[in-house]
């Protein structure tokens, strides 16, 4: 089994340095096209502050320097959802099932093991750069599709965003979940729910080293169930009462 999940904007630079791997042919390219823009360039790309591309612009020159920082990136994201995953003290078991079967989608570096090295950048499948003449989620379809190759069961936890990177026939074999709350008998569904029950539900999967689908209908965490009427073969549904 492998399991999806999502880069995030924000990162936590205070953790010990790892060192850094050779960046992949495709992700040299990117770098190289996106070390030509100015800050001014950047500003406009990312619609940013020019505060924020200032430091983007800086992140990218030590990149390409060979002079940026690199932290395992499980541990350096640390939006709603990663902080949501237990990220300390995990067992032997609990790393080597995080080596094993967590993968982080990028638009930078492609599809990477959870803990592999990386640099801090702001990158996503939303900005319109393009790489060899294409959009960044073409220029790297078929390479993401390869990573899965061979792989009979995948879990995604993407959004939609991220998931539509993947050819489609493959995307079609994803098992989801989707994560909802129940108030006076109204279901309801909203980003930060899900984010946040996106990293308890993988924080569950780790600690239990779940590797099969029917184990995880029987997961209950932060007051979420599963809920085989809402649910559907290729997708899981969890809800919160309220």
């Amino acid at each position: 089994m492998k399991i999806l999940i999502p880069t995030a904007k924000e990162m936590n630079v205070e953790l010990g340095v790892v060192q850094p791997q050779a960046l992949s042919a495709k992700s040299q390219t990117i770098l190289d096209l996106l070390k030509s823009y100015s800050p001014s360039d950047l500003t406009s790309l990312y619609k940013i502050s020019p505060q924020k591309a200032q430091l983007e612009y800086q992140h990218i020159q030590d990149l390409a320097s060979g002079q940026a920082s690199h932290y395992p990136a499980l541990l350096l994201f640390d939006g709603l959802m990663y902080r949501h995953i237990k990220r300390e003290d995990w067992t032997k078991a609990q790393q080597a099932y995080i080596e094993k079967h967590l993968l982080i989608t990028s638009s930078l570096y492609g599809v990477l093991p959870a803990l592999s090295p990386i640099a801090p950048h702001r990158l996503d499948f939303m900005v319109k750069l393009r790489p060899q003449g294409q959009s960044l989620k073409k220029f790297w379809q078929e390479t993401y599709g390869a990573s899965l190759q061979g792989e009979d069961l995948v879990l995604s936890l993407l959004s939609s965003e991220f998931e539509s990177v993947f050819p489609s026939q493959l995307r079609k074999k994803f098992f989801t979940c989707k994560f909802m709350e129940e108030k006076t008998g109204q279901l309801k569904i909203h980003s930060t729910i899900s984010k946040k029950a996106r990293g308890q539900f993988l924080s569950r999967l780790i600690e239990l080293g779940i590797t099969e689908i029917e184990p995880m209908k029987d997961l209950e965490f932060a007051g979420f169930s599963y809920r085989a009427d809402l649910s559907s073969p290729q997708e899981l549904v969890y809800v919160r009462s309220l």
